[in-house]
């Protein structure tokens, strides 16, 4: 069984840590920046709110890029989580403390926060996009396309980035993670928003003052992400010798 750790306060409080909490504040501001910006610049080019297929694509690739990105500028800092489902999947799995990982929650929900408030002010003020349910999309099958494709994240950075037998892998952890991500918002982007990320659906929420299906990328992303914790940890990683630490 994976072990779940609360965590010490002087550890979490380290000046290691501290800097492990800024590099994912600024990991989760840049990925957010540039994704919600993506689609502020394709409504603004086309004068459209409803993406086209081409506008999906664009908003995939962006998102992909991004992340990519975001994850190797922290993987050595901090793992690289930039997603509160990222790091509540490692706790599970014992690879983070749950104290540590709360603190990163707080620095990536900042990042996600301040990012959507600078895209406000650079862009005039257009209006922020927030992750909704399309039309004829129930909040059950919302949650449950955010469970699938968060699974999917996440099992991809374990596989990749985690565990100890990745071997040459984890060179292309964060390319494999950007390119999940890509996936699956072109496959669930049309029906759920294909968020994956908390921390990606709350700050534009927050900028835009708008909470609708919110809660919907905060069940659906911590389910997945668990489960897939929960799964890769404990029948595919063994923990007689391996600390508790952040990943990638």
């Amino acid at each position: 069984m994976a072990r779940i750790a609360f965590g010490r306060f002087d550890d979490s409080f380290s000046i290691g840590s501290l800097k492990a909490y800024l590099a994912e504040f600024i990991s989760t501001l840049l990925f957010v920046f540039a994704g919600v910006g993506s689609a502020i610049a394709y409504n603004k080019l086309t004068s459209d709110a409803a993406l086209d297929p081409s506008g999906l694509v664009a908003v995939a690739i962006c998102h992909g890029f991004a992340l990519f990105v975001a994850v190797s500028i922290a993987a050595n800092i901090s793992g690289g989580h930039v997603n509160p489902a990222v790091t509540f999947g490692l706790a599970l799995g014992g690879q983070i403390t749950i104290l540590t990982g709360l603190l990163y929650w707080i620095a990536q929900l900042v990042g996600a926060i301040v990012a959507s408030y600078l895209l406000k002010v650079v862009t005039g003020g257009l209006a922020i996009p927030t992750h909704t349910l399309a039309a004829g999309v129930g909040a059950l099958q919302g949650v449950v396309m955010e469970i699938i494709i968060t699974f999917g994240l996440v099992y991809t950075v374990y596989a990749t980035a985690a565990d100890p037998k990745k071997g040459p892998l984890g060179i292309i952890a964060p390319i494999a993670i950007g390119l999940i991500v890509g996936a699956n918002i072109l496959a669930a982007g049309p029906f759920s928003g294909g968020s994956m990320n908390p921390a990606r659906s709350f700050g534009p929420a927050v900028a835009s003052g708008d909470f609708t299906d919110n809660w919907v990328y905060w069940v659906g992303p911590l389910i997945g992400g668990g489960l897939a914790g929960l799964i890769y940890a404990n029948v595919y990683m063994h923990h007689d010798h391996e600390p508790l630490v952040s990943v990638v």
